[in-house]
């Protein structure tokens, strides 16, 4: 069920990239006015992110998922009707506000339920189902425009997540009891923002959590520039990107669940970052041997990526929510405004500016990566100084 409602988010960014050139051509609008479809999606989610966490821990967990995932279905229905770039792009950021409430609560959950290395468990097992949206999500949206017209990609997102509410609504628990929540008010919820922000641990690890999957956004926000213009490829074979990152993903996300109880949280950290680095330095020599990118050789190094985010993603989240047991859901809002607009920045921003060329998105991928890894090792220094904050 977590797994599912984690999805949405996906799910609503990578169904429409098969799409672009139909949808760009129907509703009048340009290549660059496209990509703002990403960006106001992001930047919706990122500011309403910061809101699902600091309710759900006064409203509770299930309402805040249930009243979340109505308003995606409904936003989504919108998107099918829209006859315009100003319009779609209005509906855009209402699915933006609304995706994040499964994804970023259902963390919370895991960490209201679950200790130790039974939450790693439990993470990276979610971690490894959401990881295939990504890469079912263009295949579908392929297949889709094949038989019909763009607008049904939205009609079936929009069933998509009716199913789940459903399914929510019969079979979700309510984790967080009402002798546990905090009050709802502006006071009470800028208070929360306060306090994870003056934490001086906060900046690196959030970094730490979110550059690693940001190195491979750069290439998941460039899909139809590196897909069509760079590989050469048509609009059924998104495949060729998505399967190795997302095959990467779920096989990281494996291997981080057998690793949970064997190895410190650090330890495993530190082994996903060491394949990050290394798939970065693989990437950036391929595209510079290269004339031009060639299958599999562009796409291998993508999964090798992914495979190390898969290995450190979990721990470095629940590492983060450990930090403020009292405001776990203030602490998974914080995590996804943060990465969100950095996503919304890539993609509306960087990706336009180096996806014309595969040495320009591996330069940027490893980057990021670099940066990363700096940030986890400066948190590694600086957290055993401030134990975590009480609240």
């Amino acid at each position: 069920m977590l797994a599912g409602l984690s999805m949405f988010g996906p799910f609503a960014i990578d169904t429409m990239f098969p799409a672009f050139p139909r949808m760009a051509e129907d509703l009048h609008t340009t290549a660059f006015g496209m990509q703002q479809t990403l960006s106001v999606y992001m930047i919706a989610f990122a500011m309403m992110s910061l809101l699902h966490g600091p309710l759900s821990d006064a409203l509770g967990r299930r309402r805040i998922i249930l009243g979340g995932v109505a308003v995606f279905v409904l936003a989504s229905i919108g998107c099918a009707s829209a006859d315009s770039i100003a319009e779609l792009l209005v509906y855009r950021a209402v699915q933006g506000m609304s995706a994040g409430a499964g994804m970023i609560v259902g963390r919370a959950i895991i960490r209201d339920c679950f200790d130790g290395a039974e939450a790693q468990r439990l993470m990276s097992t979610v971690s490894m189902i959401f990881g295939l949206a990504p890469a079912l999500a263009p295949i579908v949206g392929g297949w889709i425009i094949t038989f019909a017209r763009w607008p049904m990609i939205f009609v079936f997102l929009a069933a998509f997540a009716a199913l789940v509410w459903f399914g929510c609504l019969l079979l979700l628990p309510e984790t967080h009891p009402p002798a546990r929540r905090t009050p709802l008010s502006v006071r009470a919820i800028a208070g929360t923002y306060r306090t994870i922000a003056r934490d001086p641990v906060f900046p690196p690890l959030v970094l730490a959590g979110t550059l690693g999957f940001n190195a491979l956004f750069v290439y998941i926000s460039s899909a139809p520039a590196f897909v069509i213009n760079l590989l050469g490829l048509d609009e059924q074979h998104f495949a060729w990107l998505f399967i190795p990152a997302v095959g990467g993903l779920m096989f990281g996300s494996f291997l981080s669940g057998r690793m949970a109880g064997r190895l410190s949280g650090q330890a495993t950290i530190a082994t996903g970052y060491a394949i990050m680095l290394l798939a970065s330095l693989v990437n950036v020599s391929v595209a510079l041997l290269l004339d031009r990118p060639q299958l599999p050789w562009s796409v291998l190094p993508i999964g090798l990526h992914s495979t190390g985010i898969g290995i450190a993603f979990p721990s470095l989240t629940l590492i983060l929510l450990d930090r403020f047991p009292g405001i776990r859901g203030g602490a998974s809002s914080m995590q996804a405004f943060v990465s969100l607009v950095m996503s919304a920045i890539i993609a509306g921003v960087i990706s336009p500016l180096v996806s014309g060329s595969a040495i320009g998105l591996a330069a940027t991928a490893a980057s990021i990566t670099a940066v990363g890894f700096l940030a986890w090792r400066l948190y590694c220094l600086v957290a055993r100084r401030f134990p975590p904050v009480c609240v």
